[in-house]
């Protein structure tokens, strides 16, 4: 029994990178985070308006770190194991629409029209860094993956442990 958490993880990573490799997003999840994204730019503009652009993927990447410390904090290991992954799928997303920053071809959440505003064409025009959208994104989606990688380790090492 001890080996089922792992298997599911395992099952369950397998399933978010065949919908990020085959579609690109994940139905029904990155619903969710699509919500909490767009729920973050008012937030974050609430404390400053230059903040408010980088409040989306603040808050995509803060509600399952806070989900995967409240796991911790219990000793919840295998809630805590997919809470990160949880992120690194968020991740997955986050690279998607960086890769996008200068070829606007995502649509945008109530029809904006990503010429107009598009928050990492913003973001890396900020820090002068619009021309790496594509290697930014890739080097997201290495660390993404890696983050996944290392919490299936942890998660087959924990069961190992619980023999």
């Amino acid at each position: 029994m001890s080996k089922l958490p792992p298997i599911l993880l395992t099952v369950a990573v397998a399933l978010l990178l065949a919908c990020h490799a085959f579609w690109g997003w994940v139905p029904i999840l990155d619903s969710a985070n699509l919500a909490f994204h767009e729920a973050g730019h008012p937030i974050f503009g609430l404390l400053s308006e230059r903040l408010a652009v980088y409040g989306g993927t603040l808050m995509q990447l803060l509600i399952p770190a806070a989900c995967a410390w409240e796991c911790y904090r219990r000793e919840q290991p295998y809630g805590f194991y997919a809470c990160l992954v949880w992120i690194g799928e968020n991740l997955l997303n986050v690279a998607r629409y960086m890769a996008d920053a200068r070829a606007h071809q995502l649509p945008l959440v109530g029809g904006v029209d990503p010429e107009d505003f598009h928050d990492w064409t913003e973001i890396l025009s900020r820090w002068g860094l619009l021309s790496h959208d594509t290697a930014l994104a890739f080097l997201v989606r290495i660390g993404a993956v890696g983050l996944m990688i290392w919490v299936l380790a942890r998660a087959w090492r924990t069961a190992g442990e619980a023999d």
